[in-house]
């Protein structure tokens, strides 16, 4: 466990060296989360020699108060660097921890090449006392050193949660002494034999620790039990089952978790057939020295019969008196690359400013329910990091521009809107972090904040999915067509939904969708040479929680979605599954941008012309069951790596 901690420390030490922009100021310094108040106190520098800090410069001292920090003042602290010191002030060793995170990330380079760290003065605290991630690994699996190396570089950004989901219907993935039947390859529906030793979950809840991260393992009960009914041939609400599981919990309690505070139990989407189920299973886990938490909705709980709630789904309710963990619109596991991320990053925690006493914070869940090829295609198709990076500075920076029921997932169009410049400014630092930390990572995306589109209103198709409308003919600013004028407003972004994944409760292009439509998106790219690139280019995005079919031979999806490229039609890629029944235990293939190579397309020099046709017939299909009406197109480098440096999007080929 050394080694790999004394190399993740070394590896992110470095990586972040390069992360700061030559003398800057305080909004470019690419800190990310950005602090609540940062103060540039001088044109000085405070040298770095060798591009490694001298300790003995640095002064650590715990103080009895922050001031400025109004709210989680435990995790606050100050951080004032002079030409010749620096000071870290907190109130306990968790506000030390982030401010060395901060002060890594300080680090700036001159043009000379030399290292520095800016004068200047930080104040800082979160918004919000939980910001973690939750890993489905009942239904999927990931190996420890992996969940290590997201634990070691999220702790970077001062995420303090690691919600593992250890227990599901495919598989219990978490050893037992006293029933080793639960880890029975004969008993998993999925994955066989993989899960989690005692020591190895015991070395998870070591490395939180040393990572200034909270452990909240999670044992589903009495729902999503099918694996524990198998093994043990009981219900979790019968008398037996009852009696095997407060076995088990006392064995998790007290020798695999002995030290952490929290036990999650679940408790959703479950018939409750035995009344004191929940109360027994909640007293039982607190006799041991924990606190309980469950999902909302789930047991119906009045304050103080349990200690924390996690909303899940629009319906999920805060309760006055029961701190609550909001998750809701926060299923990664439905995202697509570059739409989500914008509502994610404007999205108020639980539509509040900061957190209090009720609002604890939220945290990300990545469910697998569809079977994926591995842990890399997990982080990839679930665009994980970039998600987990905007939600770092909403949840420790507090506000946002919105709840996601209200203006959702599209970007103003307008550049001088706050809301814009606000996800610009993160998507510069992103793309930084993305650069100089995360090289090595799964990290799909590029730039998009100057990717402009015009898209029309929607063309009755009478559910003639192949209908040609005028925009095919002409790029105008209005079109007439069958005695109605059919107007074009413009949109910003790599990704852009008509209408969302979850109908209209989150906000689209759209304000009313209607089905049997064809809307079309247009704009030109000024390219200043001739030069082969790669595409980024999808109409559906295939969520990992639902069974639907690939797309069919030769078309991009069942909507009859097209695309054009100075005329020539562009063609989909060769899909490599090709299955006709539907199911959760058929591997995703490439189906999604991001599992695939970029298309190898050419522009020309100068202006280069781009057409999507955007056609919808029902918004459920049997092929289909969640239709995302939607497109994503942007030119990247072939390796899909970058966005193609120099290239302007202009509908109205303004450069």
């Amino acid at each position: 466990m050394t080694t790999i901690y004394q190399r993740y420390v070394l590896f992110l030490f470095l990586a972040i060296l390069c992360s700061c922009s030559p003398e800057k100021g305080p909004k470019e310094m690419n800190l990310l989360p950005m602090p609540q108040q940062v103060t540039v106190t001088g044109a000085g520098k405070h040298p770095i020699l060798s591009g490694s800090i001298d300790e003995s410069v640095i002064t650590e001292r715990i103080i009895d108060e922050i001031p400025e920090a109004s709210i989680n003042a435990e995790e606050a602290y100050r951080l004032t660097v002079t030409r010749d010191s620096i000071l870290i002030e907190a109130v306990t060793q968790k506000g030390m921890y982030w401010a060395k995170q901060t002060l890594r990330q300080l680090i700036t380079q001159d043009k000379k090449g030399e290292f520095y760290l800016p004068v200047c003065r930080i104040v800082d605290y979160p918004a919000f006392r939980i910001r973690g991630f939750m890993h489905d690994v009942g239904r999927s699996f990931i190996p420890a050193e992996e969940l290590k190396k997201q634990i070691a570089l999220l702790s970077q950004y001062k995420i303090n949660v690691f919600h593992w989901h250890l227990t599901e219907n495919q598989g219990w993935r978490l050893e037992s002494k006293k029933y080793p039947q639960l880890t029975d390859s004969a008993n998993f529906e999925r994955l066989p034999g993989q899960y989690y030793t005692i020591e190895e979950a015991r070395e998870i809840a070591h490395w939180c620790l040393q990572h200034n991260m909270l452990l909240i393992p999670e044992i589903d009960m009495p729902g999503h039990s099918a694996a524990f009914v198998r093994a043990m041939g009981v219900d979790m609400q019968s008398k037996k089952g009852m009696e095997i599981l407060k076995n088990l919990m006392s064995e998790i309690c007290t020798e695999v978790f002995p030290d952490i505070p929290y036990i999650h139990i679940g408790t959703d989407e479950v018939q409750f057939t035995h009344p004191g189920f929940v109360p027994e299973m909640v007293s039982h886990i607190r006799s041991l020295g924990k606190r309980v938490i469950s999902w909302n909705p789930g047991w119906n709980y009045k304050p103080g019969e349990i200690d924390m709630t996690q909303l899940w789904s629009y319906r999920g309710k805060a309760q006055p008196g029961i701190p609550a963990i909001d998750s809701r619109f926060h299923y990664i596991n439905h995202f697509d690359a570059f739409g989500d991320i914008v509502a994610l990053y404007n999205s108020r925690i639980a539509d509040a400013e900061q957190g209090s006493d009720d609002i604890a914070g939220g945290i990300i869940a990545v469910w697998n329910d569809r079977l994926l090829p591995d842990e890399t295609d997990i982080l990839l198709q679930n665009n994980f990091y970039p998600s987990m990076l905007a939600f770092a500075e909403r949840t420790w920076l507090g506000g946002g521009s919105e709840y996601f029921d209200r203006n959702g997932v599209i970007l103003p169009a307008d550049e001088n809107d706050e809301v814009f410049k606000s996800f610009a400014d993160f998507e510069r630092r992103m793309l930084r972090h993305k650069e100089n930390v995360f090289q090595n990572e799964p990290f799909p995306y590029v730039k998009q904040t100057n990717v402009k589109w015009h898209i029309t209103d929607a063309f009755p198709n009478e559910g003639d999915l192949s209908a040609s409308f005028p925009p095919e003919k002409s790029f105008e600013n209005s079109y007439l067509y069958n005695g109605r004028t059919y107007n074009v407003r413009p949109a910003v972004g790599a990704g852009i939904y008509l209408r969302h994944v979850w109908g209209t409760l989150v906000p689209a292009f759209f304000d009313d969708p209607r089905e049997n439509h064809t809307a079309y998106a247009y704009t030109w790219v000024y390219s200043p040479e001739a030069q082969d690139v790669g595409l980024w280019l999808e109409f559906q995005n295939y969520s990992r929680s639902e069974p639907d079919l690939p797309p069919p031979a030769g078309r991009w999806d069942y909507r009859g979605s097209r695309a054009w490229l100075n005329d020539t039609e562009i063609p989909p890629p060769v899909w490599t599954a090709t299955h006709a029944e539907r199911s959760n235990e058929i591997v995703l293939g490439n189906e999604n941008l991001t599992a695939r190579p970029p298309i190898g397309v050419h522009l020309d020099k100068g202006w280069n012309k781009v057409l999507l046709k955007l056609p919808v017939g029902k918004f459920s299909q049997p092929e289909v069951r969640l239709v995302k009406w939607m497109f994503s197109c942007v030119f990247v480098t072939p390796d899909g790596q970058k966005a193609v440096d120099g290239l302007i999007y202009s509908p109205e080929k303004i450069k």
